[in-house]
């Protein structure tokens, strides 16, 4: 098949996601994308310019569209036969936690809920976005004044089906290389200690919930457990000030500090650490943590959002956290144990590979042949 893949928001997971698929089909994809900056701009205006740039629909079998698109403005301005439509949800704008005193735009909610409905079949990366999804939609459509179309919700919840995102890592056994960076020097620890390294890669922005990582890592810090920290990540145009804080706080504990040269140089900080935490609000699959637990950090996440749909359920006791608590009660127990946990991060490794491109890509390539029946 001919497959058209429009993404307005070509930048960060998106463009991971829409290089792997290309990568890994076994049809062949046409990527027209748009950079990714300027997201409202881009939900208001790509269909403009993709109508543009696109030409004759009939050379395609299908179109896959994902969330930041207005598909019906697009369908509307092809004035003629559309392929059929997959649109995929990296995330939506009616759930999507807001900034304190932040205001909700419901005109790009309900972009993505006319987009949705007018999409032949539609994926979300998790159980759980797909649930937030239809229940922030249907409290928006409850709160019409008159006439509400309460039916639209069901109707697509019925063409709605999960699909996770593959990742972009190897199958099979991987050597994963626990040294500690040869980078790092501390003339107060001694020779024989070999700290544990901590990943943070994760947006540096208020979503992640930076906060409650950088107060439990003080804590840490003034029981005297050893650690070492990477701060890698992608940031906004200035870094947060609590980062620039966090850089003085741990400045003898950091070994790296900002996002990575290469993805081979990202790859091989992930295969020195120990731990992946995150703290995060907002997460709707997390692919920078089955990354980091791929390449053999043991994760430490919280009991909610779409993480305990990567863990398996038998370790949710031991790598789910309930509370802020409970978070630094785990982390300490991990940090001073790490030693002892080389079996478990090889047994999630292995977990993990069920997220490899390789693997995830069927899915969607049925999904799209399916259109066709």
């Amino acid at each position: 098949m001919k497959i058209l893949y429009l993404e307005p928001f070509f930048g960060g997971s998106h463009k991971d996601f829409a290089l792997g698929f290309k990568e890994n089909s076994a049809h062949d994809v046409e990527l027209i994308t748009l950079p990714g900056r300027f997201w409202k701009w881009r939900m208001r205006g790509a269909a403009l310019y993709f109508f543009e740039q696109v030409g004759d629909l009939n050379r395609y079998d299908a179109i896959f569209a994902t969330d930041m698109m207005n598909l019906t403005d697009f369908i509307g301005l092809a004035k003629g036969p559309v392929p059929p439509i997959l649109m995929y949800f990296h995330e939506n704008q009616l759930s999507y936690p807001l900034p304190l005193g932040g205001r909700r735009d419901i005109h790009t909610g309900f972009t993505n809920i006319t987009s949705a409905l007018a999409a032949d079949k539609v994926l979300f990366n998790s159980k759980y976005h797909f649930d937030a999804f239809i229940a922030a939609a249907g409290d928006l459509i409850g709160r019409s004044p008159d006439y509400p179309p309460h039916k639209i919700v069901q109707i697509i919840r019925e063409k709605t089906q999960i699909a996770y995102p593959g990742c972009r890592f190897e199958t099979g056994p991987i050597e994963f290389d626990k040294k500690t960076p040869s980078l790092f020097s501390n003339q107060a620890l001694p020779r024989h200690v070999k700290p544990p390294l901590i990943i943070w890669n994760h947006r540096w922005e208020y979503d992640k919930n930076p906060e409650m990582f950088f107060d439990a890592l003080e804590i840490i810090k003034d029981e005297g457990i050893p650690f070492l920290l990477a701060l890698l990540g992608e940031k906004p145009g200035s870094v947060p000030e609590i980062f620039l804080d966090a850089k003085e706080e741990f400045e003898s504990r950091i070994v790296i500090f900002g996002y990575a040269k290469s993805r081979q140089e990202y790859i091989s900080w992930l295969k020195k650490g120990s731990i992946i935490v995150s703290c995060a609000n907002q997460e709707n699959f997390g692919i920078s943590v089955v990354e980091a637990v791929r390449y053999g950090c043991l994760p430490l996440l919280p009991d909610r959002l779409s993480y305990p749909e990567l863990i398996p359920k038998e370790m949710h006791s031991k790598l789910l956290y309930q509370s802020k608590k409970d978070f630094i009660g785990k982390l300490r127990d991990m940090l001073v144990n790490s030693e002892s946990n080389k079996s478990l991060q090889i047994k999630m490794s292995e977990k993990m590979e069920r997220f490899a491109w390789c693997t995830r890509v069927r899915q969607y390539d049925k999904a799209l042949e399916n259109l066709q029946n």
